[in-house]
């Protein structure tokens, strides 16, 4: 399993927000999009774009990925500003090569009530977690409604 790009991945997050950049990237790879797009969807970032090592043109296609080009291949991310302070305040990867924290769905629904359970806190106002499942990568309070539970990513404020 490729955690240790998605631990790369939240950490760049981190660090491009402190920055105040308005467009970054991360590595194209399997989890990196999933859990980026999971991100998307739950309005922590602007945009996804698929490129290269150069940040896309605003209305260009990108170019098909072939053998010759897929090591070059970057994920490009709009970060979002609210009131000149950024929407992802703190990006934190819960989950690592070496210690992976999983959940069921019992210990999910106390964690995201706000109850600490084990090594893992509960999650504050404002903040969400990120899970990866067998039916991909979720919102905590999403994954609850579906009933299931996985393999806890990142924690985002």
């Amino acid at each position: 399993m490729g955690i240790h790009s998605v631990v790369n991945a939240c950490t760049h997050l981190q660090n491009a927000t402190r920055a105040r950049l308005g467009l970054t990237s991360v590595p194209n790879t399997k989890y990196n999009l999933l859990l980026m797009t999971a991100m998307q969807k739950a309005g922590l970032i602007a945009s996804v774009t698929r490129g290269g090592p150069l940040p896309p043109a605003p209305n260009d296609a990108s170019e098909p990925v072939t053998s010759a080009n897929v090591a070059t291949r970057r994920l490009w991310l709009g970060l979002k500003y609210w009131n000149n302070e950024p929407v992802l305040r703190t990006v934190k990867p819960v989950s690592k090569p070496s210690r992976l924290v999983t959940v069921d769905l019992k210990t999910l629904g106390r964690v995201t009530r706000g109850f600490p359970v084990g090594s893992l806190k509960g999650l504050n106002l404002g903040e969400t977690m990120f899970l990866t499942t067998d039916r991909g990568v979720m919102e905590s309070r999403e994954a609850l409604k579906r009933k299931i539970g996985g393999l806890v990513l990142c924690r985002v404020q």
